[in-house]
This record gives structure tokens, C-alpha cells and sequence, in this order.
């Protein structure tokens, strides 16, 4: 390739609730394709700083040789709110096929749960199911040879029979460094107070609702923990940031990396706090201290419920005694957590509801965020129940936001019960942004923030 060649990479998120979320995956793309592809630059663009008509500026002006546009939710997976984010994504497309008709590769975490649909939808050429660095080198190598794409894992293509299915992939990164967009940094440390990272994809549970599986396989990849540590001290150094979100599905599993990468972060000497989604087991209290150590301030807890009867259902593989021993342990070494919960989902009755909320009563200095009903996503346990139960149709494909929720449900009543509890329950409607905003923006306070809405 005589002249170099630009890659356009699209994060069409715009969604800021409760705020807005660093498009890392399409960080990880362009600094592995800089590394791995001669002849290219990569540029970045978000949706969330940028409106849809300085992308059409970017394109005329760049003329890119591909567009890649990642879509990261398909909605906020809220049965109080139940805006699908379709519609904003088709404008993105929209915007981009006004203007160029190079091809279109669309790939991202909400595209790895309905592949065909999307391609359908958007009309895109390639898509990219799952980890994608690689896939899209490969992908990109193919069509500048032109060569056949049909044998790369993780690439959806159109066929003379229509979408055709993508290989299912057997090889995985596990090396990746990450270079984070000085811009994109700016804002979104200002309006979110943290960056985020990864130790580590895949997820091994079954949870019944999940569709992480679906997204990064059920295969456990741990990265570089010697990489994550400098891309973490670059940050510092070069921007000031001090406060970091670990995306891993769940970060309490594989035991020897972790305490590997803890052990790391406390002889760099980074004065870099830390937060992380947990299951509450597999903790202990030399754990549990050595993270605090390392720079652990928050654990978001995917606890879901209060019942051993309704966890079961949920196919959590921890009880209540679990529960409230990982929350003894936070608040014996100092650590915020909260635990976020699913009301009204399969299995749950009006006794696992009010047993729920008596055993918050004995969790302290916490905070309760309840979601209503659980979102029903394709190829999971959740999907074959509410087929089989009636709550949805075999053929209905679900990208319009579709809920399980159990019908005796009273959200209202639930609300008094939670305020009964006299500890502190933030549902997903209540008016907690304008605190949050005055915190981030006027306070300059970092990292999740809800630990000022805790009570004893």
C-alpha cells in the first residue's frame, strides 16, 4: 500500500445515564490496529461529544478507506424506561451512508447480542460478533487483498442467501495495550469522574438473565497485568487521572491474577484509586485487605437479591450468609459497596420480595439500586422461559426492549416497603442525577459517588 489509508472507528453510544461511559472497546481497536496494520490511521469518533454533523464533516474531509461503528447498549436495560436505542443508532448509520459508501463494519457489545438483526437493520456490510481487534485486522487485510473473508472468526458478512453466520471464535487476545484519546479523556473524566479498563473478559456463570456470555464468551482471558499497570500510570502521569473502573464482568475470579496484579499495583506506588463489579463469594478477608491496598475504594456488587430461594432461581452460585460476609469484609477494610439487585424477576414471590427486604435491614452503611424486572436478551435461560412460559413469542426478536416480570408486581408498594427498611434504595427513576451533577461538576468529586447517598 503506496499511500496511507484511514479507518474510521464510530462509537454511536449517546447515552449518559447516570453518566456518561469512556467507549474503551474502541480504545483497545484503534491502539491494536496502529500497532498490527501498515499503511493505515485510525481515527476516532464519539457520538457523545460530537452531534451527527461534524461526522459528516469528518468524512468528507478524511474520505476513510472504512467505517467501523460500534454499538455498545441496545437499550438501559430499564422496565421503567423502555426506550430502545435503535432508532439513534440508524441515525448514526444514516449519517454515515449520506456521505461515503465505503465499507461498513458495525461490531460492539450490543451488536454481539442480536448480529443478524442489526446487520439487517442497518444495512451494514461486515459485522463483528465478540472480541474484535483481531478480527477486524484480518477482516481489513482481506478486502485490501481481495481476499475471501469467510474463514475469519467473529465476521458476519452479506451472502446471496442473505446475513451470512459468523465462525465462532477459538483464538483470543491476551495481550492488549491501550493508548486513551487525550480528548476523549478531557470529557469524559470531567462529566464522569473516571476512566475504565480491563484485567480480564469472558465470564464463566450462568446466570439466567445474562447475556455476557454472548458478548465475550464464557472462556475467562486474563490480560497483561505488567500492561495494565503501565496504561494506568501513562494516564496518571500524562492526564491526572486518579480514579479507574475495572469493566471486567466479574473481577473476584481467577485468584492467583488478581493478587498477581494487586501485588503489581502496590510496588508501582500509583496513588490511583480503583473500582470494580464483584460477585459476593469467593472473598476473603486477606483479599479483600490486599485490594484495599492496592487502591480498591468501591465494589459494585452483582447480588441481584436477598433470597437464597429467588438466587437459586436467578442461577447465582452464592447465598445471603455469602452476601453479608463480602459486605463485613468491605466495611471492615474501609471499602464503599453497594449491591445492585433485580426485583420481580423469575422465580421471585411476595415472600422472597419482603425476605429481600428484611435482610437489607442487616447490611450497613450501603446502598440498595434496584433494577424492575429483568430484560429478556436471546440464547439465554430467560429468553426459553418466557417462551415457554408466554411472556414472549419463539419468533419475536426482541431488540424492542421485552421484560420478565412477575405480574403480582406493585412498584409502588415495593418503593414503601424499601423506605420501611431505613436504608437507602435509589431506584432507576428517582431524581438522584441533579446531586450527582453537582457532586461531579461543582464538587470535582471522583469516582461513582453514590457512597454519599449511603446510610447506616
Amino acid at each position: 500500500m503506496s499511500e496511507c489509508k484511514t479507518i474510521l472507528l464510530v462509537s454511536a453510544n449517546r447515552h449518559r445515564e447516570p453518566y456518561p461511559v469512556y467507549p474503551l472497546g474502541l480504545s483497545y481497536l484503534k491502539t491494536y490496529l496502529d500497532r498490527t496494520l501498515t499503511g493505515f490511521r485510525v481515527m476516532l469518533f464519539d457520538c457523545n461529544l460530537d452531534p451527527l454533523e461534524t461526522l459528516s464533516r469528518v468524512i468528507r474531509e478524511e474520505c476513510p478507506a472504512y467505517v467501523g461503528v460500534s454499538l455498545r447498549n441496545v437499550d438501559g436495560a430499564n422496565s421503567l424506561d423502555r426506550r430502545g436505542f435503535i432508532g439513534g443508532y440508524l441515525e448514526v448509520v444514516k449519517a454515515v451512508r449520506e456521505v461515503t459508501r465505503v465499507p461498513l463494519i458495525i461490531g460492539g457489545a450490543g451488536f454481539s447480542i442480536f448480529p443478524e438483526i442489526f446487520m439487517r437493520e442497518l444495512g451494514a456490510d461486515y459485522g463483528i460478533v465478540g472480541e474484535g481487534e483481531e478480527s477486524l485486522r484480518k477482516l481489513i487485510l482481506a478486502l485490501e487483498r481481495g481476499e475471501s473473508t469467510e474463514r475469519i472468526e467473529g465476521v458476519l458478512r452479506r451472502g446471496a442467501q442473505g446475513v451470512e453466520p459468523a465462525l465462532p471464535h477459538r483464538c483470543y487476545l491476551r495481550t492488549l495495550e491501550v493508548e486513551f484519546d487525550d480528548r476523549l479523556v478531557d470529557y469524559y473524566w470531567k462529566y464522569s469522574g473516571m476512566l475504565n479498563i480491563q484485567t480480564k473478559r469472558g465470564c464463566p456463570y450462568r446466570c439466567v438473565y445474562c447475556s455476557y456470555p454472548l458478548i465475550d464468551g464464557r472462556v475467562v482471558r486474563t490480560l497483561d497485568p505488567e500492561m495494565i499497570v503501565e496504561n494506568m500510570a501513562r494516564l496518571n502521569r500524562d492526564k491526572g487521572v486518579n480514579y479507574l473502573f475495572f469493566t471486567d464482568s466479574v473481577f473476584n475470579i481467577v485468584d492467583e491474577y488478581n493478587v498477581s496484579l494487586a501485588e503489581k499495583l502496590i510496588r508501582s506506588g500509583l496513588q490511583i484509586s480503583w473500582g470494580a463489579y464483584f460477585s459476593p463469594h469467593n472473598l476473603t478477608d486477606e483479599l479483600v485487605g490486599l485490594f484495599k491496598r492496592a487502591g480498591l475504594a468501591h465494589v459494585e456488587f452483582g447480588t441481584e437479591s436477598l433470597s437464597d430461594e429467588c438466587l437459586a432461581k436467578y442461577g447465582k452460585n452464592f447465598n445471603f450468609d455469602h452476601i453479608l460476609e463480602s459486605s463485613r469484609l468491605c466495611l471492615k477494610h474501609n471499602v464503599y459497596y453497594a449491591h445492585f439487585l433485580i426485583l420481580g424477576g423469575y422465580g421471585e414471590t411476595p415472600d422472597t420480595l419482603r425476605e429481600t427486604m428484611e435482610h437489607s435491614k442487616q447490611i450497613a452503611y450501603t446502598v440498595f439500586f434496584p433494577y424492575v424486572g429483568m430484560r429478556i436478551y436471546p440464547h439465554t435461560g430467560l429468553h426459553s422461559i418466557a417462551v415457554r412460559e408466554g411472556v414472549v413469542t419463539a419468533d419475536d426478536p426482541l431488540l424492542e426492549p421485552r421484560y420478565y416480570l412477575v405480574d403480582w408486581f406493585d412498584l409502588e408498594q415495593t418503593r414503601m416497603m424499601a423506605r420501611q427498611t431505613g436504608k437507602a434504595w435509589v431506584f432507576p427513576d428517582d431524581p438522584q442525577s441533579e446531586l450527582m451533577d453537582v457532586l461531579r461538576l461543582k464538587r470535582h468529586k471522583k469516582g461513582p459517588i453514590w457512597e454519599y447517598l449511603r446510610r447506616p
